[in-house]
């Protein structure tokens, strides 16, 4: 086409220009809704982050414990939650025992009677002169936490005592069961192992725990042989008991330790029968039912 000459139509203003005209136009208020998009979310953002952490701060305080002790502190951190969100053995026990339903209670009048070791309970029974001597007054304690009830552990020695195969067969000798707070010749004392042990001072090895013993003036019965007998003694504990208190009423009474007498006859109740028979039979008594004293060669 020569210079200077047109068809009447601008390059700007055919269809093809008309199109792209109108992608830049879509393409700018794309960008400008993005925009204003992105300064809304921008100040929501600032808006509600505050407040979210002030509501939170609020909770916190409302609900916050007192600080733990330090000896809870030290539990926590010594033991963490495993992975599982389960926490060990050690911590759920742990957790218990802080809980208040975790501790044993018992209502009024039904807790029991703590055990103090050494301190005795006596017996306030009291009876009448047995045999023909002169009366030795005696009385009976029983250790704290031993479960033998004082009074019938009374009623028990003061039985074997009156025996006719006991010592009140010989007419010399006489004894008479005494209550608490009253002026006594000598005390029978039920005592656990340990306390037996102290107050005998046991050392003899295989005695320990095992023995029985007169201290001064006391009858010391240990309770596991009051409760069990002897594996050395072919009876009852019941009858083992009156071995207990006769043989140890007799070093009372001036009695020695005596020995067995001879293969199968009765063992003398001042033998000391739980070291061994030595051919003997097991025996509780002093006298047999005839009134004949069974008696052995005195240990020297």
């Amino acid at each position: 086409m020569p210079a200077g000459h047109s068809t009447g139509r601008s390059r700007g203003s055919g269809p093809r220009a008309r199109r792209r005209a109108e992608r830049r136009r879509r393409l700018r208020r794309t960008v400008l809704l993005g925009s204003a998009a992105l300064v809304a979310a921008s100040a929501g953002a600032y808006a509600l982050i505050p407040a979210e952490d002030s509501a939170t701060s609020a909770r916190a305080r409302n609900t916050a414990s007192p600080e733990p002790s330090a000896g809870e502190g030290e539990a926590a951190a010594a033991d963490p939650v495993p992975q599982g969100g389960a926490k060990s053995p050690e911590a759920q026990k742990s957790a218990a025992s802080h809980h208040p339903s975790a501790s044993p209670t018992h209502s009024a009048g039904t807790s029991p009677t703590p055990a103090r070791p050494g301190v005795f309970t006596a017996s306030a029974s009291a009876g009448s002169p047995q045999g023909k001597g002169p009366a030795r007054r005696w009385r009976i304690e029983v250790e704290e936490g031993s479960g033998v009830d004082p009074e019938a552990a009374a009623r028990s020695v003061e039985k074997i005592l009156g025996d006719p195969r006991g010592w009140t067969r010989d007419p010399a000798y006489g004894f008479q069961l005494v209550g608490a707070g009253q002026p006594v010749d000598f005390t029978v004392k039920i005592a656990t192992p340990a306390t037996t042990d102290r107050l005998c001072e046991v050392v003899t090895p295989e005695l320990i725990g095992e023995t029985n013993c007169r201290a001064g003036h006391t009858v010391v019965v240990n309770l596991k042989r009051w409760k069990e007998g002897s594996p050395q003694f072919s009876g009852t504990p019941e009858e083992y008991r009156a071995l207990i208190v006769n043989h140890e009423v007799g070093h009372e009474i001036g009695r020695g330790h005596e020995t067995c007498p001879g293969p199968g006859k009765p063992a003398p109740a001042m033998m000391q029968q739980i070291k061994g028979l030595l051919g003997c039979t097991s025996n509780a008594w002093p006298y047999d039912a005839d009134g004949t004293y069974l008696s052995g060669p005195p240990v020297l």
